[in-house]
């Protein structure tokens, strides 16, 4: 192999071929299977603490916040339609006697500094348009609650004060019952400090119920979190044009950089998806020596979780070139990271890290590195560096995401009316991975993809990779 995993070994598989696999993710995507436990463990599975458990809300008005906070999704919008879709149904049903909606705007900003509305009654069967719309009709933003001086800096909050206590005394004034978070694992991480400070200190009068959208798919212990597969999908779409720019010069090198800071999934789920489109189109055209799968395809796809041998990459893409005349690359944005900075950090370059201590991708350039000695490696004449991520995640949820999107929406309300604090999911480390309120302190960022799937090591034989 080329390629050496960083962490567990390759399972064996049974070859099959590629129209095989694109029929049988029709029936049933593969990438949407849980995970297998004994490969991915969740570091905190074995806490003892149970699920945060205020006064239930049966039979008393209700007034819901919302807040979407970090990076976009396709699932933000999505999330607030059925979000009221279900409060809205909960009123009608008796199961509470009368509801009001609060949105935050901009994330934690809004709710630490009081930027907020109600949302009129008569709007209210209106959110349904939301489930076609990218975005965050409410504004995101970036902030880690229990970074003091950053909150101060920012001017989110006055010098002297603790953020958690600002918000919490704002959740208070607003005599909110129940707030939805509404993002990736640091959304979440923050909404438990959130939920703990209020519990500790205010008795748990507010319920926090999180909503995990994150299109990198690496939220212990939760199967599949909002936007990923839609952002996959429309990944795939985007790479469908660009692929084309290979037939724009001879010996063209095509990079294509996905989403993904630690986790390969979406490289890895981008690429089947692209592969599906493949498999469709018409190349009966066999005279035109640029008309066909062998310069469309994907000659390469690397990820975080497999360690990148440059070297013998080259040498293997190299006859690539010849053969064909260009090449695609399809690589996640966290990959070789951990290499790039260790060369920065022997030459004494400062390391750019944001407001969560993540290193700052965008600095670091993965793209331009690959761009810089792959090309040289294959005598490339032209290169061309792409990133997919801000059009995937911009989009609107697909119809899978929004069914998911609904169905941990419908159980999140009934779990704040029960008084149960937590952040909605399919859980992975219960039976049957049922929908529930996941416990805060068991929500963990940084789950590996995993590499030993069958589909995945199927596509990597498909490709030449393995």
């Amino acid at each position: 192999h080329l390629f050496a995993p960083r962490q567990r070994a390759t399972r064996s598989f049974s070859p099959c071929s590629c129209s095989t696999i694109v029929a049988s993710c029709h029936k049933r995507d593969p990438i949407h299977q849980s995970i297998n436990p004994s490969i991915h463990i969740n570091p905190s599975i074995h806490s003892t603490k149970m699920p945060i458990q205020s006064t239930p809300l049966t039979g008393t008005a209700v007034n819901v916040a919302m807040m979407t906070s970090g990076g976009l999704a396709p699932c933000l919008s999505a999330s607030i339609a059925q979000l009221v879709k279900y409060w809205v149904q909960a009123l009608e049903d008796g199961k509470i006697s009368d509801l009001s909606f609060r949105f935050y705007v901009s994330g934690y900003k809004g709710l630490l500094t009081g930027d907020s509305f109600v949302l009129d009654k008569a709007d209210w069967p209106k959110c349904e348009a939301l489930l076609k719309l990218g975005g965050s009709p409410i504004g995101n933003s970036r902030v880690k609650l229990t970074n003091v001086e950053d909150c101060i800096k920012k001017g989110y909050v006055p010098e002297g004060s603790t953020p958690l206590e600002v918000a919490s005394q704002q959740l208070l004034k607003d005599k909110i019952t129940v707030i939805h978070t509404i993002g990736g694992d640091d959304t979440n991480t923050q909404a438990a400090h959130l939920s703990d400070y209020l519990l500790e200190k205010h008795d748990g009068k507010v319920i926090v119920v999180g909503m995990p959208k994150t299109i990198d798919n690496d939220v212990y212990p939760i199967k599949q979190t909002f936007g990923a597969q839609t952002a996959a999908e429309q990944g795939a779409k985007y790479f469908e044009n660009i692929v084309n720019e290979s037939t724009a010069n001879p010996r063209m090198l095509i990079l294509h950089e996905v989403m993904g800071r630690d986790s390969g999934y979406l490289t890895a789920a981008t690429s089947l998806e692209y592969r599906k489109i493949l498999a469709q189109q018409n190349f009966d055209a066999t005279a035109f020596p640029y008309n066909g799968t062998a310069t469309r395809d994907i000659h390469a796809i690397w990820i975080p979780e497999i360690k990148l041998d440059l070297v013998a990459e080259g040498a293997r893409l190299k006859e690539i070139m010849e053969k064909n005349g260009c090449v695609n690359v399809f690589f996640g944005e966290g990959t070789g990271v951990e290499e790039i900075v260790k060369d920065m950090e022997s030459r004494g370059e400062e390391v750019p890290r944001d407001a969560f201590g993540h290193i700052a991708l965008a600095k670091i350039n993965p793209g331009q590195y690959f761009s810089k000695h792959l090309a040289k490696a294959i005598d490339a004449q032209k290169t061309l560096v792409q990133k997919s991520g801000y059009f995937s995640r911009a989009a609107a949820a697909n119809d899978f995401d929004v069914q998911l999107i609904g169905d941990c929406a419908k159980v999140g309300v009934d779990s704040a009316i029960d008084g149960i604090s937590g952040c909605m999911g399919q859980d992975e480390d219960k039976e049957g991975t049922p929908i529930r309120a996941i416990e805060f302190n068991r929500v963990k960022g940084g789950k590996p993809f995993d590499i030993s799937q069958t589909w995945f090591q199927q596509m990597l034989k498909e490709i030449g990779q393995i």
